[in-house]
């Protein structure tokens, strides 16, 4: 099979000759730039000036010579960052020389320690002073279609498709509609505004929809009909429980992701994209949204967290795996991945594999991003584990 045949194939929620993998296919599958530079020299590879695909997070660009070793199956296509962005702040060394500070194209702003900073920490909100509608009115969005986000996209979109016969999942330009609503007015107070200023979070809610919007009209028409497969996410639940109650989520989010994820699809039909699946990444112990996530839309959960609650790999299969497939969940990032021994990362693996595989809907990934401290010895303990036991028979 290619990898494009053998990515279909799962995501049909059927055996292709063996399971899928992704490292960097998205800002949520990649590698954090120090131990992406700690595997490159575990693997003797040259020396490289790495660049960054996201700087928020750190993670290094997995460059070619990368995926052609490992044999990764999917590719990234995302946007450019817009050209001319007011608020925008590029990073640079605070005076008091221990942070360094960037803000981004919405104005948030993020800190990242000199001493031993491996990413950026929010801590300020562009709308954290808004009090009425009126405010967020003089508020302006950078333009979430602007063309500059979209140049090369095609060509990259073709060449990973037809070159390399890889699938490709076609990123988004930022957070999702609730999470950049969290983002932009400050958790506690967007959290508090769901339940008594309904008005105002509609207002942000709708606008933040139609900056997205702009933007998935713009990409989608720029790939055309070989898209497969579109990146969209927030982070709705915590390690133990839920971020907000189900009935606060359909009340105030989901109407904004049915209506995203709605155009999203039938954009895509209307290019002629004969099939499309929507890939949706939230954290954490999510299986109580699930059934209003399947009415949405989505068909592909990330980063599949097995080690929150509720989250056991074995009883995620059996519960909704016909209605999802698991992009992840292949081994534990928090504990397992950093600190358990290579043996123990190979037990993981063949313990998800077990879980996961079988008849189809899954792509192996670790949950969520490879940190900075991750031994290259356990990342390709867990590569060889997948080699080995990651083929249908």
């Amino acid at each position: 099979m290619t990898s494009y045949d053998r990515v279909l194939t799962a995501l049909r929620h059927q055996e292709p000759d063996r399971i899928p993998f992704d490292l960097g296919a998205c800002v949520l599958t990649g590698m954090n730039i120090h131990a992406y530079r700690a595997l490159r020299r575990y693997l003797g590879l040259p020396e490289t000036e790495t660049q960054l695909v996201d700087a928020m997070q750190q993670l290094a660009r997995i460059e070619d010579d990368v995926i052609s070793l490992l044999h990764v199956d999917v590719r990234g296509v995302d946007p450019n960052p817009i050209a001319a962005a007011p608020l925008r702040v590029p990073q640079y060394l605070r005076a008091d020389g221990k942070y360094y500070e960037m803000r981004d194209e919405l104005g948030i702003c993020w800190h990242m320690p000199v001493e031993g900073g491996k990413y950026f920490d929010m801590v300020s909100h562009p709308l954290a002073d808004a009090e009425t509608v009126a405010d967020l009115d003089r508020y302006e969005f950078p333009p979430g279609g602007d063309p500059s986000r979209f140049t090369g996209m095609k060509q990259r979109a073709d060449f990973y498709r037809f070159e390399e016969r890889r699938a490709y999942i076609l990123g988004r330009h930022n957070a999702g509609i609730w999470e950049l609503a969290l983002w932009m007015r400050g958790f506690e107070k967007f959290f508090c505004d769901m339940l008594a200023e309904k008005e105002f979070s509609h207002a942000l809610m709708r606008r933040i929809t139609d900056y997205k919007l702009a933007y998935w009209e713009k990409a989608l028409d720029a790939v055309g009909d070989n898209v497969l497969i579109i990146s969209e996410a927030d982070d709705l639940a915590t390690q133990h429980s839920q971020l907000c109650s189900v009935e606060l989520y359909k009340e105030m989010v989901s109407p904004y992701h049915k209506e995203l994820f709605g155009f999203i699809k039938d954009r895509a039909r209307k290019n002629g994209a004969p099939e499309t699946y929507l890939f949706y990444h939230t954290c954490g112990a999510m299986l109580p949204f699930a059934d209003l996530l399947s009415e949405e839309g989505v068909d592909i959960l990330n980063p599949v967290q097995v080690s929150a609650t509720d989250m056991a790999s074995e009883n995620l299969k059996k519960s909704i795996g016909d209605r999802f497939t698991f992009w992840g969940g292949g081994v534990d990032t928090q504990h397992i991945l950093p600190r358990g021994t290579p043996g123990e990362v190979r037990d993981e693996v063949r313990r998800r594999i077990d879980d996961f595989a079988t008849g189809g809907g899954f792509v192996f990934t670790t949950v969520h991003n490879v940190q900075g401290d991750v031994p290259p010895q356990n990342y390709m303990a867990m590569w060889e584990a997948l080699r080995e036991y990651g083929v249908y028979r």
